[in-house]
């Protein structure tokens, strides 16, 4: 792999043998860090979560077999965020937030007045929830306290120096979304979210920084944040095949 080539494959690092890896380690932290009683994974939560793995593979199936026609496409986006909503709505129910879709651009809401905080991802997309997802779980307890996690933000069409803002504060989301994605079988592709720029992007170091945080997250799993443990070891759980996590 060229780490200074912008278009490196990420699939690369997440083999289902390596999927199936992660997922046990990320169980035996979990056995050693957390009590039963306030184990992610109960026996309800383990219920559900075979239950998702059953609906999941039915919309990989179904996916599958469809003719991909451009109405066929995104009834399966829909069915497949309806699923991700679910999940993360069960799963961190303890914890006042919800994911719901947007028809606009992605924001997040704190907590107030006794409603639950709310994570929007952008226009129905399943890549936009697994992204506001991932700022949810690298923001942390203090900043989910804030608008927007606190998060400067310009927009598309930044200044080189905005842009290498930008970057630095989006390597760790993006590693998370990267793991998320590949944990769901699909595929990933960082966003450097400035199509509009009117400067030489060419050295930028983005797709490779992000690389390689994923690749340490991988190898160093105990570093994950914590919310970030409890929906990778959810998503590995439900999406790897029964064989791949016995194997």
């Amino acid at each position: 792999m060229n780490l200074s080539d912008n278009k490196i494959n990420f699939s690369d690092l997440l083999s289902p043998t390596e999927a199936s890896s992660l997922l046990q380690q990320l169980i035996q932290l979990k056995s050693h860090t957390e009590r039963s009683s306030s184990n992610i994974l109960s026996h309800d939560k383990n219920e559900y979560l075979k239950e998702c793995r059953s609906q999941w593979q039915e919309l990989s199936s179904t996916q599958s077999d469809d003719i991909y026609s451009a109405e066929s496409i995104i009834d399966s986006e829909r069915l497949a965020t309806d699923w991700l909503i679910q999940l993360f709505n069960i799963l961190f129910a303890d914890q006042q937030v919800i994911l719901v879709r947007s028809n606009d651009e992605p924001e997040y809401f704190p907590a107030q007045d006794n409603e639950p905080a709310r994570i929007e991802f952008a226009h129905g997309f399943f890549a936009s929830a697994l992204h506001e997802i991932s700022h949810w779980c690298v923001a942390g307890d203090a900043r989910r306290q804030l608008s927007d996690f606190g998060y400067w933000y310009a927009p598309d069409g930044r200044s080189a120096a905005q842009q290498q803002a930008f970057e630095r504060v989006e390597i760790k989301p993006q590693a998370l979304e990267c793991l998320f994605t590949l944990a769901c079988g699909r595929n990933f592709q960082v966003s450097q979210d400035n199509l509009f720029a009117d400067f030489d992007t060419s050295s930028s170091t983005f797709a490779s920084d992000v690389y390689q945080q994923v690749q340490s997250y991988i190898a160093k799993p105990h570093t994950l944040p914590r919310d970030a443990k409890t929906l990778l070891t959810a998503l590995l759980s439900a999406c790897t095949s029964s064989s791949e996590i016995s194997a």
